[in-house]
């Protein structure tokens, strides 16, 4: 059963953040214009300093927290930043009125970060095994 369920781990790891790196590298790449605009998400929370930070944070999140996700290093912080960027994600839809299908993909993965962090990263990670 354990073996099972690290490789289920492992799959869902792999899939997961590759798909988070491919949402993120745009986003970082995009730079300090793209970073203000994603960064006023935080306004949802009635942050308004810094967006191009926050921005510059979101896009970091997702890319190399999908590669830390997928390589399963730095795990649970990488599954806490992401967890909070959907968060303000899933927010950020639902307050500018977007309804809640839109909210529904970053709702549905601030749940699995939520469940992964738990989790753990399972046996197969780098450097073990």
């Amino acid at each position: 059963m354990t073996q099972r369920l690290d490789e289920g781990l492992l799959v869902l790891r792999i899939g997961i953040g590759a798909m988070f790196v491919s949402h993120g590298l745009p986003k970082l790449s995009g730079g300090p214009v793209l970073w203000e605009q994603i960064g006023h998400a935080m306004d949802v929370f009635g942050v308004h300093f810094a967006p191009t930070f926050w921005g510059l944070a979101a896009a970091v999140s997702e890319s190399v927290g999908g590669v830390c996700l997928a390589f399963g290093l730095l795990f649970r912080p990488a599954t806490a930043l992401l967890f909070a960027t959907m968060v303000v994600a899933s927010a950020r839809h639902l307050e500018h009125g977007d309804g809640f299908v839109k909210a529904s993909h970053a709702i549905e993965a601030a749940i699995l970060f939520a469940g992964l962090y738990l989790m753990g990263p399972g046996a197969y990670r780098f450097g073990k095994r």
